[in-house]
C-alpha cells in the first residue's frame, strides 16, 4: 500500500509489522539525509518542530531523512512530495523482489517489460516516465553503486546501468522513502526524476523469517520461491548488530510454447515448430546478505557500518537455430542461452558525532562494486567449426566490472538569526572515484563470426576507464515565519572528464491553516554520461544478420556520425497543495515539469553497407553468405539525441476508517499522470537527425501515460485482507518491420508501425491469518484476471516468437501469479 505520507502508511504498516515482524516496530530516531540515515539529534538538545501541526504530529509519524537536512520533518510536513513505504506494504505486494514490489505500491515507478537478451538479466525501474539512469538510489542516505551490466539492445532503456535493487535483501529493509523531485543540488548526478532512499533495520533484538512460493497458474510455469530472515543483537551495552539474508529462485516463464517460427520451419523442415522461447522471463537464482552495526566509542562519537553482498546466476533464451545450422552438434536445432554470473557488494563505514564546534558531523567512506561474467551456453561458433572441424558449445563472452568509491564529510547544526529566524545549516564535501572495466571474451566467442546469438567482445572492445568527481554543497533551511519554510541549496561538482557543473534548488512551503498547506520547488540538475555509455560497444548476431552498438569514442562510431557525449542538464519546477479536509483524511496534489537537454540514449540506427563497414572496423567478422540480408545489419551508438519536456501531476490520498468491532479499514488512492514531448532533435557529425520516430517513441511514449493505484487494507481480529486495483495507462511503440514484412520496408530504420497498448486494470488480492503472536500466513493472487500486453502483428514479430510488445508495455508478460507466504517473528 502506497500512502501519501508517513502517518497513513506507518499506521497501517505498523499494525501489520506487529503481526508479522516484531523487530520492524522500532521507532526511527530523528535523522538527516546527508549526515547519515542513522544520525540523531545531539544529546539533551530539543530540536524544534516547525509547521502547523508541530510536535503532536511528529510524535505519531516517522521522521523522513530524504530531500531535507531538517531534523524533525515528516512526509506530511515536507516541502517536497515524499512517500514512505513500509516493509509490511512491500510484503503485501506479493512480489519476491524489491523492484517489482515497488511498482505495485508506487504509481510514479514502473518497470520496462523487456524479455530477451542480456538486458533482461538486470532489473531496473523508471520514475515519472524517465529512464533508469535518471533515478538516484540511496541506502541509509548513502549513494548506491550501479550495475556493470549495461542494457545494450535497442529500446527505452538502451544505455542504462541502473542500481539493481534486487541485490539488496528485502528482509533488511525497514521502509523506503520515495522523493519525487529533482535533487541534484543535494545528491549530485542522476537525481533528475527523483530519489529512492532505502532505510535499513536497526533493531538490536528479534528474529524474523519469511518464506514464499508461487507460480503463474495460467501457464503452469514461472515457479518462484523465497526464503529470508533477519535478526539483531546487542553489541555490548550500547551498540547493535543486525543481520539479514535472503535467497530466491524463479523458473523460466515463456510467453508462448507452440506455433512459433512457422515461416522458417515450413521452408526447411517438418520439425515441430515449438522451440523458440526467446520471449520469456529469465531463470534466476539470487542470494544476498547484509550486516549493519553501530557502536559508540565515546559519549559523543559513534562508529557505524553496513555491508551487503549478493550473488546472482541468471539465464535467458535466444532465438531458436534450425537443425541446418550445426547438424553435427544439434541435429534437432538448438536455443542458445545468455548467462550471467554476478557478484555485487558494497561496504559503508563511518564515524559520526554530535559536537564539532556545535555541529553534528559525519565522516564516511563506501566502496561498491558489481562484477559480471556474461557467457553463452548451448551454442556453437559455425565459423570456428568450419575452420577447425570442431567448436566449443559454451563460451565466456565478456566480463564487466563497475565500481564506485565515495567519501563524504558532512556538517549540520541549528541556530537562530537574531533570535527570530530558526535555521538548519548544512555543508559538506564529497569525492567519488568511478571505474569501469571491460574484459574481452575468449577467442572462440568472437572469431569467425562469433558464438551463435551473442558474439563475445573483442580485445578492441576491452579496456579500463576511470574518472574522479569532486563536490561540495551548502544548504540552509530557514523559517522566516512560524508556518513558512524556505530552503536554499547549492552544489558544485568537478568531473575530470566533463568539467564543472553547478546546481541549485529553492524549496518553500507555507501552512495556510492547520488543514491546508502549499509547497513549491524550482531546481536545476544534471546527469553525467556513465562510463559505460562513453566506452561500451558490442555485437549481437542473429540467424540472418547483426546489430552493432558502437562506442562514441571509436573509429567505428565516428564512421556513422558519433559525437562526443555531453552531460544531460535539467530544470525542474514543481508546485502542490496538501490538505486535510477531515481528521485522518489526507490529500496532496503536485504538478511538475521537467525539462531535460541533451538526453542520452541510442541514436537512430543505420543499416545496410555502412553498418556492415562500421561493424567490420571493430574487428568482428559479420555474417555473410546465403540467407543473410544486408538490410538486417544495423549499427548505432549512444548520443545526446535531443531535448524533452515532461509534465505531470501526482495525487495521493489516504483515510483510516475505524469500524470498531469490525476492525480497521485503510483506504488509499495514488495517481501519477505524465506526458513527455520532444522539442528539439540534435544532429550527428554529418548533420543528420540523431533521433528517428522510433527513438522519439522510446523517450516519449514507452512509459504509461498514467498509473492509478486504489488500495484497501482491512484488519479484523486475526484476519487481514488487502485488495489493490492498478490501472496502467496507454503506451505507444514505433515498431520495426521484421522478416515477414514486404522487402521495401523490412528492417527499415526510417519507417515504423505505430502500436498502441490500451489502458488495462490489474486486480490483486491477499488474505492473511494470524495463527498466534508469532505465526502469520497469507494466500494471494496478483493480476487475478491474467491481463497481458497486446499481441503484435506478425510483420512486427521478428522470427515469430515475440508475441507481445516488449518495448513499451507497462504490464508484465507473465499474467496472473498466485502465491502463499509464511511469516514468523520472535
Amino acid at each position: 500500500m502506497s500512502a501519501l505520507c508517513s502517518h497513513a502508511s506507518s499506521a497501517a504498516s505498523q499494525q501489520q509489522d506487529r503481526q508479522t515482524s516484531p523487530s520492524d516496530t522500532h521507532k526511527l530516531k530523528v535523522k538527516s539525509s546527508r549526515i547519515s540515515a542513522q544520525s540523531g539529534p545531539r544529546k539533551n538538545e530539543a530540536k524544534p518542530v516547525f509547521g502547523a501541526r508541530g510536535a503532536a504530529q511528529a510524535s505519531t509519524e516517522t521522521f523522513i531523512v530524504t530531500g531535507t537536512h531538517a531534523y524533525n520533518r515528516t512526509a506530511r510536513t515536507s516541502s517536497a512530495p515524499i512517500t514512505v513505504i513500509s516493509s509490511a506494504a512491500l510484503r503485501r505486494s506479493g512480489q519476491i523482489n524489491l523492484a517489482d514490489a515497488l511498482t505495485r505500491v508506487d504509481p510514479s515507478i514502473t518497470t520496462q517489460n523487456l524479455a530477451g537478451d542480456a538486458g533482461a538479466l538486470t532489473s531496473s525501474i523508471r520514475m515519472r516516465g524517465l529512464n533508469p539512469n535518471e533515478v538516484l538510489v540511496l541506502v541509509d542516505g548513502k549513494r548506491r553503486h550501479v550495475t556493470g551490466n549495461i542494457y545494450a539492445d535497442g529500446g527505452p532503456q538502451q544505455g542504462s546501468t541502473p542500481v539493481d535493487l534486487n541485490m539488496i535483501p528485502a528482509s533488511a529493509i525497514d521502509h523506503i522513502e520515495v522523493l519525487r523531485d529533482g535533487a541534484a543540488a543535494l545528491y549530485g548526478s542522476d537525481a533528475i526524476a527523483g530519489v529512492i532512499n532505502i532505510i535499513t533495520k536497526r533493531a538490536d533484538h528479534g528474529l524474523n523469517v519469511v518464506a514464499q512460493t508461487g507460480a503463474n497458474a495460467y501457464n503452469g510455469d514461472g515457479w518462484q520461491y523465497l526464503v529470508g530472515l533477519d535478526g539483531g543483537f546487542k553489541l555490548g551495552s550500547d551498540g547493535f548488530v543486525h543481520l539479514s539474508g535472503q535467497a530466491y529462485h524463479t523458473d523460466f516463464f515463456v510467453s508462448k510454447s507452440r506455433g512459433t517460427d512457422d515461416h522458417r520451419w515450413t521452408a526447411t523442415s517438418t520439425w515441430p515448430a515449438d522451440s523458440n522461447h526467446s520471449q520469456m522471463t529469465p531463470e534466476e537464482t539470487r542470494g544476498n546478505l547484509s550486516i549493519e552495526w553501530e557502536k559508540p566509542i565515546t559519549e559523543s562519537v559513534k562508529t557505524y557500518g553496513l555491508i551487503t553482498y549478493a550473488h546472482r546466476h541468471a539465464e535467458s533464451y535466444q532465438n531458436y537455430r534450425l537443425p541446418s545450422t550445426a547438424p553435427s552438434y544439434y541435429p534437432g536445432g538448438f536455443s542458445p542461452r545468455e548467462v550471467i554470473d554476478e557478484d555485487d557488494f558494497q561496504a559503508n563505514i563511518g564515524v559520526k558525532g554530535d559536537n564539532l564546534f556545535g555541529f553534528d558531523w559525519d565522516l564516511s567512506t563506501l566502496y561498491g562494486q558489481d562484477g559480471d561474467v556474461i557467457r553463452n551456453k548451448n551454442s556453437v561458433n559455425t565459423g570456428w567449426l568450419s575452420a577447425y572441424g570442431w567448436s566449443p558449445t559454451s563460451f565466456r563472452a565478456e566480463n564487466y566490472t563497475m565500481a564506485q568509491w565515495t567519501s563524504n564529510f558532512d556538517l549540520r547544526r541549528n541556530f537562530n538569526i537574531a533570535h527570530l529566524v530558526p535555521v538548519t545549516f548544512a555543508i559538506g564535501a564529497e569525492h567519488r572515484l568511478e571505474t569501469y572495466q571491460i574484459k574481452a571474451g575468449e577467442p572462440a566467442s568472437y572469431l569467425y563470426g562469433g558464438a551463435a546469438a551473442y558474439a563475445g567482445l573483442t580485445p578492441q572492445n576491452a579496456g579500463n576507464w576511470q574518472r574522479n568527481v569532486w563536490a561540495g554543497y551548502i544548504d540552509g533551511d530557514f523559517h522566516p515565519l512560524k508556518h513558512w519554510d524556505l530552503d536554499f541549496a547549492g552544489r558544485f561538482e568537478h568531473y575530470t572528464d566533463f568539467g564543472n557543473t553547478e546546481t541549485g534548488k529553492i524549496t518553500t512551503r507555507y501552512d495556510i491553516t492547520r488543514r491546508i498547506a502549499v509547497r513549491a520547488t524550482i531546481s536545476n540538475g544534471f546527469r553525467a554520461p556513465s562510463l559505460a555509455e562513453e566506452h561500451f560497444s558490442s555485437l549481437n548476431v542473429s540467424p540472418t544478420g547483426a546489430t552493432g552498438l558502437l562506442s562514441t569514442t571509436s573509429a567505428a562510431g565516428r564512421l556513422i556520425g558519433a559525437n562526443p557525449l555531453k552531460p544531460e542538464r535539467s530544470t525542474n519546477v514543481e508546485g502542490g497543495i496538501v490538505i486535510e479536509p477531515l481528521d485522518g483524511f489526507h490529500i496532496s496534489a503536485d504538478v511538475y515539469q521537467i525539462n531535460i537537454r541533451d538526453r542520452i540514449t541510442g541514436a537512430q540506427a543505420v543499416n545496410g553497407q555502412i553498418a556492415y563497414n562500421a561493424i567490420a572496423l571493430t574487428g568482428v567478422q559479420v555474417p555473410t553468405g546465403p540467407g543473410v540480408d544486408i538490410s538486417d545489419i544495423s549499427a548505432n551508438y549512444f548520443a545526446n539525441v535531443g531535448s524533452t519536456r515532461t509534465q505531470g501531476v501526482d495525487i495521493q490520498a489516504d483515510y483510516r476508517w475505524r469500524l470498531h468491532h469490525y476492525g480497521t479499514l485503510d483506504l488509499s488512492l495514488a495517481v501519477n499522470l505524465n506526458r513527455t514531448r520532444i522539442h528539439h532533435v540534435n544532429t550527428n557529425a554529418f548533420g543528420q537527425p540523431m533521433a528517428s520516430a522510433q527513438t522519439i517513441g522510446y523517450l516519449t511514449s514507452a512509459a504509461p501515460r498514467s498509473k492509478i493505484i486504489l488500495n484497501a487494507y482491512w484488519t479484523v481480529g486475526r484476519w487481514d485482507v488487502n485488495v489493490r486495483q492498478t490501472r496502467y495507462g496507454q503506451t505507444t511503440s514505433m515498431l520495426s518491420y521484421d522478416d515477414l514484412a514486404p522487402a521495401a520496408i523490412r528492417y527499415s530504420t526510417t519507417q515504423f508501425a505505430q502500436f498502441v497498448n490500451t489502458p488495462v486494470w490489474l486486480t490483486d488480492l491477499e488474505v492473511g491469518y494470524r495463527i498466534d503472536p508469532h505465526w502469520h500466513v497469507a494466500l494471494g493472487a496478483n493480476n487475478i484476471f491474467n491481463q497481458r500486453p497486446r499481441r503484435l502483428n506478425p510483420i512486427n514479430n521478428y522470427l515469430g516468437p515475440r508475441m507481445y510488445d516488449q518495448s513499451a508495455s507497462g504490464i508484465s508478460i507473465v499474467g496472473g501469479y498466485y502465491y502463499g507466504r509464511l511469516n514468523v517473528g520472535f
